[in-house]
């Protein structure tokens, strides 16, 4: 038990102050690539899920880790990724951009983690239970791409790593843009840690690297998975009501190490504040909340444990579901961000003529 307890809390705390120093958000980066047509940190992604597709498959191959890929419930996921992307742009935030939005006292990522954490219990063990269960029956004989093309899963891997090598030179040999900061009032190690800017890839790096990591850690504890954050999150609530101990693992830990990590980082940085939503948000968080948790049970992983994990482990769960994440969150952001803007720019115009 304090095995768990102490690496859950390291691995997550890394990830947390990691995430929160690189402001690694992928609400934010599938939204920008829609809107600003930016796609710095769905390449920052890629990246990750390369670096922990090369670290996690060596793992397997040297015996550390097992892996079975099992069947692919695609109509569940294909279901609950879209209404999960939609739901994130609601919520302000994913499921782990959630989690560390709230180490950094923003208070509407309460209200959303709130939700999101009910509505994943009440799909995992409450009256949503049978509608879960049924959606996940519709399945393909296969999850593995490996499995279902015939191409060797280093195959897969090494053309993976080399397109995203390719997409990361050609990022890289673009002009930089000159961002005006302040003088920096630390040296050293505290600079670069709590002050100076982390480019994007550099961040996404550290987050392969730690999901890397989650594995071994949590193996070691019996569970045989990575970096997740739905069932946890799921697991503090239901053991919240219930007291039942057996809701509580690895990832419980993971989740909570999250937090502290990104407190950690935000209080460093001195970017720490408590933060109250009005309440049309506040109202607005708590949907996006259940939406994220109702999505994410039924799809069987949010942005990271199907969009970093799934997607590394080449699996067409993982794939697909990133896929249905981003179309999700475009929807979202077109009704959210892009229709407002367009009705208001119309109006205006319409006034301007009829003066």
């Amino acid at each position: 038990m304090v095995y768990m307890i102490l690496t859950g809390l390291l691995c997550g705390g890394l990830l947390g102050f990691v995430m929160q120093r690189g402001r690694f958000c992928l609400t934010g980066g599938f939204r920008d690539m829609y809107i600003a047509k930016d796609n710095r940190m769905f390449y920052a992604l890629l990246v990750a899920i390369a670096v922990q597709s090369v670290g996690v498959f060596s793992l397997i191959h040297f015996g550390v880790i097992e892996f079975f890929a099992g069947s692919f419930s695609w109509l569940a996921v294909i279901i609950g990724s879209f209404l999960f992307g939609i739901g994130i742009i609601f919520a302000g935030g994913c499921a782990t951009g959630t989690w560390y939005r709230a180490g950094e006292g923003l208070l509407g990522s309460w209200i959303a983690l709130f939700g999101y954490m009910f509505m994943s219990a009440v799909m995992r063990t409450g009256v949503l239970a049978p509608v879960d269960a049924s959606l996940k029956k519709v399945e393909a004989p296969t999850n593995s791409i490996a499995e279902s093309t015939g191409i060797p899963v280093g195959v897969l891997i090494i053309l993976f790593v080399s397109i995203v090598g390719f997409v990361v030179y050609k990022e890289m040999k673009k002009p930089k843009v000159a961002i005006p900061s302040m003088k920096p009032r630390r040296t050293g190690l505290a600079h670069i840690l709590f002050e100076k800017r982390w480019h994007p890839f550099v961040t996404a790096v550290l987050v392969g690297l730690i999901a890397i990591l989650a594995w071994p850690l949590s193996a070691a504890t019996g569970r045989m998975f990575g970096l997740g954050i739905t069932a946890p999150s799921a697991n503090i609530l239901q053991f919240a009501i219930s007291g039942d101990m057996s809701f509580i693992n690895w990832g419980v830990f993971l989740v909570l190490g999250i937090l502290l990590g990104s407190y950690l980082a935000a209080k460093g940085s001195r970017e720490f504040r408590f933060r109250m939503p009005d309440a049309k948000t506040g109202m607005t968080s708590f949907l996006g909340g259940n939406l994220m948790g109702f999505g994410a049970s039924l799809a069987g992983g949010c942005s990271i444990g199907n969009g970093l994990v799934m997607t590394a482990m080449m699996t067409w769960q993982g794939w697909v579901s990133l896929l249905f994440i981003m179309l999700g969150t475009w929807t979202a952001s077109y009704f959210v961000f892009i229709r407002p803007q367009t009705k208001k720019k119309g109006a205006v115009a319409k006034e301007a003529v009829t003066a």
